[in-house]
C-alpha cells in the first residue's frame, strides 16, 4: 500500500507565526478563517465607493456606440449593479447585508472606461466588498463587451477610493 503524504500547508496559512493574523478579525484563535459575528453590533449607516479602470485603444473607444451586442457602458453599470448585491454569494466570508442604494457610473475618458461603484446599506457591517465587486464586474464586463474587438485590453487600478460609518471610521484615498 503507497504511504500517504500529508496535505501540504497553504502558505498564507495562520498556523504558524500566529501573531502577524491577530489583527484580522477573519480568523479565530487557532487561526483558522471564520465568518465574523457582527451579532452584537450596532446597525450603522455605511457608504463605499471603489473605482477601476478599463484600458483601451483608440479604435475600440471609437467603435463603442456601434457595439453590435449593445451598449457596453450600460450592460456594464446593470451587472455592477447586479454583482453588489450578490457578494456574499462569491466571496465565502462576506455577510449578506440589505443593501439600499448602488450605483454604478462608467464613462468613457482618455484611454479608455472609468468605473465608478458607490454601495450604501446600514447595518452591522461595511460594503466595501459590495463596493468593489461592483467595480470589479462592471470592468469585466466592458471588457466581455470589446474583446471581439481587441485581446489586449487591461483592466487595472480597482481599489477602494472611500468609505464610511462603522468602528474603522471613515476613510478616503489620498490622491
Amino acid at each position: 500500500m503507497p504511504k500517504r503524504s500529508k496535505p501540504a500547508k497553504s502558505p498564507g496559512s495562520p498556523a504558524k507565526g500566529l501573531r502577524r493574523w491577530s489583527g484580522l478579525s477573519h480568523y479565530d484563535a487557532a487561526g483558522k478563517a471564520r465568518m465574523v459575528d457582527v451579532t452584537a453590533k450596532q446597525a450603522t449607516k455605511r457608504s463605499a465607493t471603489a473605482s477601476a479602470f478599463v484600458e483601451l485603444s483608440a479604435a475600440v473607444l471609437a467603435a463603442l456606440p456601434a457595439n453590435p451586442k449593445g451598449n457596453p457602458l450600460e450592460v456594464a453599470r446593470f451587472a455592477g449593479i447586479q454583482a453588489a448585491k450578490r457578494t456574499s454569494e462569491l466571496i465565502p466570508m462576506c455577510h449578506p447585508l440589505p443593501l439600499t442604494h448602488v450605483d454604478v457610473e462608467a464613462e468613457v475618458v482618455a484611454g479608455g472606461v472609468q468605473i465608478r461603484a458607490t454601495v450604501s446599506t446600514t447595518s452591522q457591517t461595511g460594503v466595501e466588498m459590495e463596493a468593489l465587486t461592483a467595480a470589479s464586474i462592471a470592468a469585466l464586463t466592458v471588457y466581455d463587451m470589446t474583446k471581439a474587438l481587441d485581446k489586449s485590453i487591461v483592466i487595472r487600478d480597482l481599489q477602494l477610493e472611500q468609505k464610511s460609518g462603522g468602528k474603522s471610521g471613515d476613510y478616503r484615498r489620498q490622491k
